[in-house]
């Protein structure tokens, strides 16, 4: 079965969820984003997927006091991004209880850093963020072109042992319009030892279900999930 990932969008210490990216576009789900990874553990949840817009927005991390709330007070393996711009951000996120890292922008921008860092503190300890928009990668809050192609970006860092990547196809994300199932199957055929997370537009079990089928490794879903658009105790039944 298919590995799933909730996730929790932190702005202001509080759970959201944007439409394309734009943070004007906000929804506010809960003011407690722990009680919200409690819930997700009780019902059979193993991972969550957490990011810090706020961080993200601001070039350094903002939210580090949610993570180390959820990770302390769980058992779900998380992993923690936005706003991890240096080194010491990684290590601060290790420290607070992240058991993996997810770099965004930076891995378009600073590939060889990145590469770097996975050598340090081993590769799969690092999803890297392949945020897309007509094959092309985006950066800055997905207002700019990386400078590389999606195949290219997954390339680079397959050759350099990240198989973690989380592929969001940006013009579906947050907007419940189903995933881009040919998108992912396109890039596991091309990269067979990609751990691919998919990311945006999940809607409902059976896009989840269709995801499984096309032999993706895991996905990450959260608008479907507050609004209750999934059948969780069926999704749950084979993790």
């Amino acid at each position: 079965m298919i590995e799933l990932i909730p996730a929790i969008d932190i702005i202001g210490g509080k759970c959201v969820r944007l439409a394309k990216g734009d943070y004007a576009a906000r929804t506010t789900y809960s003011d407690n984003p722990l009680e919200i990874a409690l819930r997700l553990q009780e019902q059979g949840f193993r991972r969550l997927h957490v990011v810090d817009l706020d961080g993200a927005k601001e070039n350094h991390i903002v939210n580090l006091r949610v993570l180390e709330s959820i990770a302390s007070q769980t058992r779900l393996v998380v992993d923690f991004g936005g706003g991890i711009k240096n080194e010491a951000a990684l290590q601060a996120a290790f420290d607070s209880g992240a058991a993996m890292v997810t770099i965004g922008s930076l891995a378009a921008t600073s590939p060889e850093l990145v590469a770097e860092w996975a050598a340090t503190c081993g590769a799969d300890r690092l999803i890297v963020g392949a945020d897309a928009m007509e094959g092309r990668i985006r950066i800055k809050g997905w207002k700019e072109d990386g400078g590389m192609s999606l195949e290219e970006f997954v390339a680079f860092y397959m050759q350099r042992g990240i198989t973690r990547v989380l592929c969001t196809d940006i013009s579906r994300d947050g907007m419940l319009s189903g995933p881009n199932i040919p998108l992912y199957r396109s890039l596991m055929q091309r990269f067979p030892g990609c751990r691919l997370i998919a990311s945006g537009g999940v809607s409902c079990t059976q896009d989840i279900l269709a995801l499984d089928s096309a032999g993706v490794p895991s996905v990450v879903f959260g608008k479907a999930y507050y609004e209750g658009r999934l059948d969780v105790s069926q999704l749950l039944q084979h993790q």
